[in-house]
C-alpha cells in the first residue's frame, strides 16, 4: 500500500512541474494570454462558469452522452467479442466486417451519421458507441483466444461442464485483456464525443469550446482541454481500481501493483 501511494505521488510530479513552469512563463510575459493563458486565469474562468451554472451543465451533458454511448458500445463490443472468441464460424461471419468498419475514421463517417441521425443526441451517442465497441471487441476476442489450453484440458479432466469452464476458467483468464479494452475504450469515448460535439451541438464541453473559439476565449478553450484530461485520468484510475479488485488473484494485478 505504501509503495502504491509513493508511485501515485511520483506520477504527479511531471504534471505539477509543467503547471508551475506554464504559470511562470505566463506571468513573465513569455506566453501571450491570447495564445496560452496562465493556469491561474483558467482557474478563475472555471470558477466563474461554475458559479453561473454553465460549466456544470455542459459537463453533465457530456458525461451523460459518454456514459450512454459507453454502455451501448461496450455491450455490443463484448457480445460480439465473446461470440467471435468462442466460434470460428462467428469469426468468419463477423470479424472482417468489423475490421473494415474499424478502419474508417470518425470524420469520414460524420457526414453519413448526420444524414442518419441529424445533429441531435442520436448522432453523438452513435459515434461514442462506435468508438467504444472496437477496443472491447478486439480485447475480448483476444483474451478468450489466449486462455491456456492446458487449463481447459485440466477443467475437462476434473469433469467441469461447458458453462463451468466458461465461468471458472475462460472468463477469468480473459478478464485482464477485457479490462485493458475497457481502459482503451474510455479514452476513445471522449475522443469520439469531442468530434461529435463540434457539429450542431447546443450543449456539452465540445459546444463550450467551439462557442469560445467564436469569441476568441482562449481561457475557456484551455479549460475544456484540461477538463478532458482530468476526466481521462479519473476514468483510467477507475479502470485500474477495477483491475486491482477483480484481478487480486493475478500476480501482476495484486494490491501491491
Amino acid at each position: 500500500m505504501r509503495r502504491h501511494r509513493l508511485l501515485l505521488a511520483l506520477s504527479w510530479i511531471a504534471p505539477l512541474v509543467l503547471l508551475v513552469t506554464w504559470e511562470w512563463l505566463a506571468q513573465a510575459g513569455w506566453l501571450s494570454p491570447q495564445v496560452l493563458p496562465a493556469p491561474s486565469k483558467v482557474v478563475r474562468t472555471a470558477f466563474k462558469l461554475a458559479v453561473s451554472g454553465t460549466l456544470l451543465n455542459d459537463l453533465g451533458v457530456s458525461m451523460l452522452r459518454a456514459a450512454t454511448g459507453f454502455a451501448i458500445g461496450g455491450g455490443i463490443g463484448f457480445a460480439l467479442g465473446t461470440l467471435v472468441g468462442f466460434s470460428r464460424i462467428a469469426e468468419a461471419l463477423i470479424d472482417r466486417s468489423v475490421q473494415m468498419i474499424r478502419a474508417i475514421p470518425f470524420l469520414a463517417l460524420l457526414p453519413l451519421v448526420i444524414v442518419w441521425f441529424g445533429v441531435g443526441e442520436g448522432q453523438k451517442i452513435f459515434l461514442v458507441s462506435l468508438g467504444v465497441a472496437f477496443p472491447i471487441y478486439i480485447n475480448t476476442t483476444l483474451g478468450i483466444r489466449q486462455v491456456d489450453p492446458k487449463l481447459l484440458e485440466l477443467g475437462r479432466v476434473q469433469g467441469l461442464s461447458t458453462w463451468q469452464l466458461i465461468r471458472r476458467i475462460i472468463l477469468p483468464g480473459a478478464l485482464p485483456s477485457i479490462l485493458t479494452g475497457i481502459r482503451y475504450s474510455l479514452a476513445t469515448a471522449w475522443l469520439a464525443l469531442v468530434v461529435a460535439e463540434t457539429i450542431g451541438a447546443q450543449s456539452g464541453l465540445g459546444f463550450l469550446a467551439m462557442d469560445a473559439r467564436e469569441f476568441l476565449r482562449t481561457d475557456v478553450i484551455v479549460l475544456t482541454i484540461v477538463i478532458y484530461a482530468l476526466i481521462g485520468v479519473a476514468a483510467d484510475s477507475i479502470a485500474k481500481l477495477l483491475e486491482r479488485r477483480l484481478l487480486a488473484w493475478h500476480p501482476n494485478y495484486g494490491s501491491g501493483r
